[in-house]
């Protein structure tokens, strides 16, 4: 049986907008059926009335049974085959004035986010001995930026939990995988265009020249890039493909 097909069920954390809902699209024009969880219920509301999935679950990734008790009962409707770790938030500050509180908010929903969605979804994968997971984590998990210490730090250990956990399920028919997006046109990205904006005085085309300059391609990445590569990790085809971060950067990794 086919990994993406309407007989497959995927469930993309912070499906509601961005990256996450270009995925649920992607896997929902695919074929398989899609399940969108996140904390705003209107935009998740919003994704399925659009036909980037079929069904939504409230819940907040930095919630452990929030996650397990919304993924139970996404599950219960039909076994989670494909899960997308996709939830994320950003904050920026000099690292001498990030304290404890910010580290744990990056932690928490970046890192043990991920942690909470694979928990709750890998037993019954290990069961049916198929299933695929990808994190989405960042060019911030393969490299510094300044001014985003936390950020970098949680995104890095999304890394070393997908090497890890890939280890772990290699023989299961399951694969573990991450991939790593540059600056894309989102509305997390929106934050630090205001912030460029509000510490400089220039112009919004400036700041995003700033954050397009990290390319090699000299362009912010489109959600729609990030999505097919994670549609070609969850396909059939790259069964063999387990344990890595793939830059969608343009180069800039």
């Amino acid at each position: 049986m086919a990994l993406i097909s309407r007989s497959s069920h995927a469930l993309v954390t912070g499906g509601g907008r961005g990256i996450g809902r270009a995925i649920a699209a992607a896997l929902s024009d695919a074929g398989a059926t899609v399940t969108v969880l996140g904390r705003n219920r209107v935009t998740l509301d919003e994704a399925v009335a659009a036909g980037a999935a079929q069904f939504a679950a409230t819940a907040d990734v930095a919630d452990p049974a929030s996650v397990k008790s919304a993924i139970a009962e996404a599950a219960a409707r039909q076994p989670i085959d494909i899960l997308i770790a996709n939830a994320g938030a950003a904050e920026s500050a000099p690292f001498g004035r990030s304290d404890a509180a910010l580290f744990q908010r990056m932690m928490d929903v970046n890192f043990m986010g991920a942690v909470h969605a694979a928990q709750a979804v890998l037993p019954g994968m290990l069961e049916r001995r198929r299933g695929r997971i990808v994190a989405v984590a960042s060019t911030a998990g393969l490299k510094g930026y300044a001014y985003v210490s936390a950020y970098s730090a949680a995104k890095h250990a999304v890394i070393g939990l997908v090497r890890s956990l890939a280890l772990e399920t290699a023989k299961s028919g399951i694969t573990v995988n991450a991939v790593c997006p540059g600056f894309t046109e989102t509305d997390l990205l929106e934050g630090s265009i205001e912030n460029i904006i509000k510490k400089t005085g220039r112009s919004r085309e400036h700041a995003i020249a700033e954050l397009a300059k990290h390319n090699p391609q000299g362009r912010l990445v489109a959600p729609s890039e990030v999505a097919d590569a994670v549609l070609w990790l969850c396909g059939d085809g790259a069964g063999a493909i387990t344990g890595q971060a793939i830059a969608v950067a343009g180069g800039e990794i």
